[in-house]
């Protein structure tokens, strides 16, 4: 299972837009997608990463690529008036969930975003949404919870649950069921990447077949983390390598071996691995 749509598109777009800029290329804030091998081949091709403290005085005038996992609305003005030219490559269900957040928001509803704290997405759909929270776990939503029953004795404004597109289905039903515990008015938008749900189901089926299992990702990938954490949570040895080199040689003390890769690690990177798995 290659890249899903939302990385590939952002890929094309990149590739696309460096290659009518020419020699002097085109900018992403912060690295397009998380995976390593991916981002050299975007540098090779003129797709440069920079960090958001690096951006005056650099885009006046050049195309810079928003990634996948999208931006605050204050970001993206504050690139327009430094005279970028944008090229909006955020993910069509990442954009889906920002106009909810900014919607509920719009109402007076609090929103609370099921999900990473500091990841990119996470931070991009609260910049839609003044003052929304993040749970990261069930223990955290009851906290959060807690807390707006507190600072609104007389009655908590209704709450709207948006999930990280990213997380498992259910690490948002926990959080979800933990928030419905103590709130009076709470509704769950079903956010969820199918693309996410559709692997974690592949390897639930791959674990039940194989002795171990080969993750192919990125290490800064929460998605990849997640594959590899579930592959040894149902009981199989597992590795994360970015590449063929890195595979272990205790791999030849199994029969079968399972392959599953992150949303963002190139279909090129996954075919090598499996010819080195397959190989002599």
């Amino acid at each position: 299972m290659g890249p899903c749509m939302g990385v590939k598109r952002a890929m094309e777009m990149a590739m696309d837009a460096a290659a009518r800029a020419g020699p002097e290329g085109v900018y992403t804030l912060g690295p397009l997608i998380h995976n390593p091998q991916a981002v050299a081949e975007l540098e090779a091709a003129g797709v440069r990463g920079l960090s958001e403290g690096e951006i005056d005085g650099r885009v006046e005038g050049r195309k810079v690529v928003l990634r996948a996992h999208g931006v605050p609305p204050d970001l993206r003005e504050r690139l327009a008036s430094l005279g970028a030219m944008i090229v909006d490559a955020t993910c069509p269900r990442v954009l889906a969930s920002q106009k909810r957040a900014a919607a509920y928001a719009a109402k007076g509803w609090q929103v609370v975003i099921a999900g990473e704290k500091g990841h990119g997405e996470v931070t991009g759909i609260a910049g839609h949404a003044p003052g929304a929270l993040v749970a990261g776990s069930p223990e955290e939503a009851r906290a959060l919870a807690d807390r707006l029953r507190r600072e609104a004795p007389g009655g908590a404004r209704p709450v709207a649950l948006i999930a990280q597109t990213t997380i498992t289905r259910e690490e948002y039903e926990a959080i979800r069921a933990a928030l419905d515990e103590s709130l009076t008015q709470l509704e769950a938008v079903d956010s969820i990447c199918p693309c996410t749900e559709d692997r974690l189901r592949a390897l639930t089926e791959l674990a039940a077949e194989v002795d171990a299992i080969v993750v192919v990702g990125g290490r800064n990938s929460a998605n990849t983390a997640r594959l590899l954490a579930t592959a040894r949570a149902l009981g199989r040895p597992a590795w994360l390598v970015e590449t063929a080199s890195e595979l272990p040689a205790e791999l030849r003390d199994y029969g079968r071996i399972g392959l599953a890769a992150g949303a963002s690690t190139p279909e090129r990177l996954i075919a090598e691995v499996e010819a080195a798995l397959l190989g002599p």
